[in-house]
């Protein structure tokens, strides 16, 4: 049985597009699965603050409650992207970029020592390298131009930690029609399809 971590980043919950086909990949994988789905829109975590890092910074012994309150956001998360098999974002694009919610869930991946470290020839991912499934939907038409800051923000950030399993599943001009939409989603499904016949082997 896979372990699949599903996380959703769209302001709009289930209504989402990235949402829809978060829900369309799992429904592919079946009902033999170990889920786990962390939905931002309705359990948003709060900006990342220093006393939040300085809790990650105290032994685990010495933190006061706040303190480990603080870092069981970061602790928990970690915890459960080692226990996934497999890991599923749905990322829409605000104003060219990934969501700030999901901005929050990445500053608290990335905990030296724990996610990763720095050598004499750079830094190390130390996560066991898993595949990470982007669902990226787009108003407009944005990959492979400039204006696409997800997709190498996004590999840079998970090959920094360890993570070279990206597959990166865009479904743009989503707001350029309904014809276009619908096509785009369609194109989208289908890619998703043939992803869950690999991961799932």
């Amino acid at each position: 049985m896979k372990n699949v971590l599903v996380i959703n980043s769209s302001i709009s919950g289930d209504n989402g597009h990235s949402t829809k086909l978060s829900k369309a990949f799992l429904a592919k994988l079946g009902s033999d699965i170990n889920l786990t789905e962390i939905d931002l829109s309705a359990t948003p975590l709060p900006h990342l603050e220093m006393k939040e890092i300085a809790a990650w910074m105290t032994p685990t012994a010495e933190r006061t409650a706040e303190q480990q309150q603080l870092a069981n956001y970061s602790d928990q998360l970690i915890e459960q992207v080692k226990a996934a098999d497999v890991i599923v974002f749905g990322v829409p694009m605000y104003n060219f970029g990934i969501p700030s919610q999901l901005k929050s869930v990445l500053d608290r991946l990335a905990r030296a020592g724990i996610t990763f470290k720095y050598t004499e020839k750079g830094p190390v991912g130390l996560l066991a390298d898993k595949p990470v499934i982007v669902l990226a939907t787009r108003g407009g038409i944005y990959q492979g131009t400039s204006a696409d800051s997800q997709t190498p923000f996004l590999t840079s950030f998970f090959n920094f930690i360890g993570i070279t399993q990206l597959h990166f599943v865009y479904a743009e001009g989503l707001n350029m029609g309904e014809e276009a939409a619908e096509k785009a989603l369609a194109a989208a499904r289908l890619q998703l399809g043939q992803l869950s016949e690999k991961v799932a082997a």
